[in-house]
């Protein structure tokens, strides 16, 4: 879904038309709103540079006051374009999160241009859920992803709603909401 822009503002488009707009993820619209979202431009062009720039990222993010940054995303259009590629550095991802003693911390969840879940076909609708322009490592700190869900009603409808969203709106409709105007 390479949109051949800056890749930072393709990625704030689609936060905020896909993710916020169709309410994707409840939680993403107070981070925003609040100017609490990290954008790092990775300019990575191998595994181990871009595991480098994650593991940094971690120890800063970890640091840093949750008003003032609460969310990071490294967004990292050079390296792991191929969605298999970018599946298997989850679990090197992972394991910098251990390694820096940040389990149960942060965590870091996953999107790309070519996402597909387990089990199912590249063209079903609900991959789009974790579809972005550009592979991005989004880095969640725990706490506040556990104080959001319990304020969240009925957390377990959140998948519900974004399958029938989607399915409504198609792979197509995903791709035109976040073109350029």
């Amino acid at each position: 879904m390479d949109t051949g822009e800056d890749p930072i503002t393709a990625t704030r488009r689609w936060l905020q038309r896909a993710v916020i707009g169709l309410n994707l993820c409840p939680f993403a619209k107070a981070v925003h709103v609040r100017d609490q979202v990290r954008y790092v431009l990775s300019e990575a062009t191998t595994p181990d540079a871009l595991l480098e720039e994650l593991a940094a990222e971690l120890a800063w993010l970890a640091e840093v006051d949750p008003d003032v940054v609460d969310t990071t995303l490294i967004v990292h259009p050079h390296v792991l374009g191929d969605f298999l590629d970018y599946n298997d550095f989850l679990d090197q991802a992972d394991a910098a999160v251990d390694a820096l003693g940040l389990e149960g911390e942060i965590q870091v969840a996953s999107f790309h241009p070519d996402y597909v879940f387990a089990g199912t076909y590249p063209d079903d609708a609900g991959n789009c859920t974790n579809r972005s322009p550009y592979p991005t490592l989004h880095l969640l700190r725990e706490a506040s992803v556990e104080r959001a869900v319990a304020a969240f009603p009925d957390p377990d409808v959140i998948v519900e709603r974004n399958l029938a969203t989607l399915e409504r709106l198609g792979e197509d409709g995903y791709r035109r909401l976040l073109q350029d105007d």
